[in-house]
């Protein structure tokens, strides 16, 4: 006898991220159309070179509002884009600042020195001397630049989170002193009360949504859960898993597949903010990490004791079902990326099928786990073992695992190289783009 499998009704054919990215492309053109009609009702320059400049400045203000909030970490954003997108957009928004504010000030000092018959050297110095605002702005300018240098792949690679995350916290100093040069010499700001009302609601919805995203929400969230390592349980050599236990947790808004920045407040770590996924779906009772030990933080890990304060800051990551557009799923984990894997598992509806890839079988980390949700889900799970080369995630080995892949989800984690090549894979084997869901941890000032 045959047994037919059942499809549940298929999600939702509507994309949160792309409501979301749509509507800040939409808010983004709607606000640069206001800037351009304020600039026009302002009236120009004779100097057409000034007027350009007033202009690059204006939308470097736009955009340096927007960069703001971008790495806001708005709940209703970061669940529906994913922070490492809203970081990488954040970083290139970042590049177009720089160039864009790099403009205004050539341009308006280009401007000024040929009205004033003299070199432009000579003119950014007198307009630092005489005019409010200017030396600000030039301070400003060369913070963005210090940030911008050190933001580059070259230099980011090469210099300590904590070092590039310090560096970074100097832009919101660069923000403040653009605001007040905005203020002082803006002559789009002092044209009318109806400029100044639209560009002082610009920076305050800007501001508050970075207060309300990156201070407010995480003090209240600990205030209200308390959060608490219960357990500390080791499930191999170099992993453990940490249980943590709080207040109110079924009121907490977290999902399978999201993650936390901890800080675990010991003397020694209390500073440190480490991005872990969540290893199980929430169940309102606990909440439960599950670390590699990869460097000296995430080593020290195995020795927190039960009892320790932790504070949480989350939950983050759009990598949930929020995002599911088939009714049928791929859950593809490598090596310790099988933690936010095993928690969407547990939380996922309809027929899935999980591939977790290590390099031995000594290296699958919650496997049993992984094994004992797929009997009770009815899911299909796979174990493949073998070192990298040769692929044995190659277009022709995952099709044969996998022969109705691009009709299903694909959720994906693991490391940065296994990634990229199964990204790849998948696109050779004709999976839509928007049925590929990862996630790359990736922080931002």
């Amino acid at each position: 006898m045959t047994t037919v499998r059942t499809r549940p009704a298929p999600p939702t054919a509507i994309r949160p991220r792309v409501v979301a990215r749509t509507g800040l492309y939409a808010v983004l053109a709607a606000n640069a159309a206001v800037v351009a009609c304020l600039f026009a009702q302002a009236g120009f320059a004779s100097n057409a070179l000034i007027v350009i400049g007033r202009l690059f400045g204006l939308y470097g203000a736009l955009v340096m509002a927007f960069q703001l909030v971008l790495v806001a970490r708005l709940p209703w954003l970061d669940r529906r884009i994913g922070m490492d997108r809203l970081t990488s957009w954040h970083r290139w928004t970042g590049f177009a600042l720089l160039w864009t504010l790099l403009a205004h000030v050539v341009l308006i000092t280009l401007g000024y020195a040929d009205g004033a018959d003299v070199g432009p050297v000579t003119e950014i110095v007198d307009l630092a001397e005489t005019t409010e605002g200017v030396l600000r702005a030039i301070v400003a300018l060369g913070i963005l630049l210090v940030v911008g240098a050190v933001s580059a792949r070259y230099a980011r690679r090469r210099l300590a989170y904590e070092t590039w995350h310090f560096i970074h916290l100097y832009t919101y100093v660069a923000v403040v002193l653009a605001f007040t040069h905005q203020v002082a010499v803006g002559t789009t700001f002092t044209a009318s009360s109806a400029a100044r009302t639209y560009w002082y609601g610009v920076w305050a919805v800007a501001l508050g949504a970075l207060v309300l995203g990156r201070l407010a929400l995480p003090l209240w969230r600990n205030a209200r859960h308390r959060f608490r390592v219960s357990a500390v349980v080791p499930e191999s050599d170099d992993v453990v898993s940490i249980h943590i236990t709080g207040r109110d947790l079924d009121q907490l808004p977290a999902q399978a597949g999201q993650f936390f920045l901890w800080r675990f407040l010991t003397p020694d770590r209390w500073w440190q903010a480490n991005p872990f996924s969540l290893s199980a779906a929430p169940d309102g009772r606990s909440l439960r990490l599950t670390v590699k030990a990869a460097g000296e933080g995430s080593a020290a890990l195995r020795h927190v004791k039960a009892g320790t304060r932790v504070f949480a800051e989350g939950p983050y990551g759009a990598f949930t079902t929020l995002h599911r557009t088939r009714s049928e799923s791929l859950l593809i984990a490598g090596g310790v990326g099988v933690t936010p894997v095993r928690a969407l598992l547990e939380d996922i509806e309809g027929h899935a099928v999980v591939i977790h890839r290590v390099t031995a079988e000594r290296d699958a980390v919650l496997h049993d786990e992984l094994r004992e949700l797929a009997v009770a889900k009815g899911a299909e799970l796979h174990l493949v073992t073998g070192p990298p080369v040769p692929d044995r995630l190659a277009p022709g080995e995952l099709a044969r695992l996998v022969p109705d892949i691009a009709e299903r989800d694909v959720f994906l984690c693991g490391p940065p190289p296994m990634m990229n090549a199964v990204l790849h894979t998948l696109r050779d084997l004709g999976v839509p783009k928007h049925q590929i869901h990862f996630e790359r941890f990736s922080l931002a000032g």
